[in-house]
């Protein structure tokens, strides 16, 4: 077998970085969705919450920490029978959402709790008396006031789901991980193993580039 160069593994790498942010972006939409509404229940049902509630909270907390302490190569081999199910497949880009998804969830889940938690407190009893619901709370001043550490904390969680979409290559989803195994790893090729080294650093410059460039606009605008 013809040894592959770096040159000409680079239709192969395009295609790999097409499949990396495929699965990163879809994966990174549900986190921040079903990540927000778990942050914002751990915050609401906290003592001294909005909405207090001490058994919601712990279960919950438990749930959460429990998918935060699992390594994420321990959780796509766990969630191989529930990828299944729902896409009827463990290989490929879209399988790969699943475990992406239910892997950076808890961790942003923590950093919208933590984000809730820094909102001043007197816009909070501000608006409860002037009689706002709750979820006039949390829609019009909880979540408003705590942007900047949202934006932050999910530019966190994108660089993440790089790192776990390459992981993830190691198990067939492809992305960049698997053309690094499969062209650079198994064939010994150090220059194409390289070529994806450097996309995923310059992808993930630009993912970290952006998300502080957002967050110093936004603190400068308050």
């Amino acid at each position: 077998m013809n040894k592959v160069t770096w040159q000409n593994s680079l239709g192969e790498a395009w295609q790999a970085l097409l499949d990396t942010l495929y699965m990163v972006g879809v994966s990174f939409v549900l986190t921040i969705i079903i990540g927000i509404a778990v942050g914002v229940v751990l915050y609401s049902t906290a003592p001294g919450g909005i909405l207090p509630n001490r058994a919601v909270n712990s279960v919950l907390g438990i749930i959460v920490n429990i998918g935060r302490s699992l390594p994420f190569v321990i959780l796509l081999v766990i969630l191989i029978p529930t990828t299944r199910a729902i896409i009827g497949t463990s290989i490929g880009a879209t399988a790969a959402i699943v475990p992406l998804t239910v892997g950076s969830v808890p961790f942003f889940a923590r950093v919208v709790e933590n984000a809730l938690r820094e909102v001043d407190s007197g816009r909070i009893e501000a608006a409860l008396s002037m009689g706002s619901s709750n979820r006039d709370i949390v829609v019009k001043v909880l979540l408003p006031e705590s942007v900047p550490g949202l934006i932050g904390g999910a530019t966190l969680t994108a660089v993440m789901l790089i790192g776990y979409s390459a992981m993830a290559g190691a198990i067939g989803a492809g992305g960049l991980g698997d053309f690094a195994i499969k062209y650079g790893y198994q064939r010994f090729n150090t220059p194409v193993l390289l070529v994806a080294v450097v996309i995923l650093i310059v992808v993930v410059q630009i993912i970290q580039s952006v998300g502080d460039i957002s967050v110093r606009k936004l603190a400068h605008r308050r």
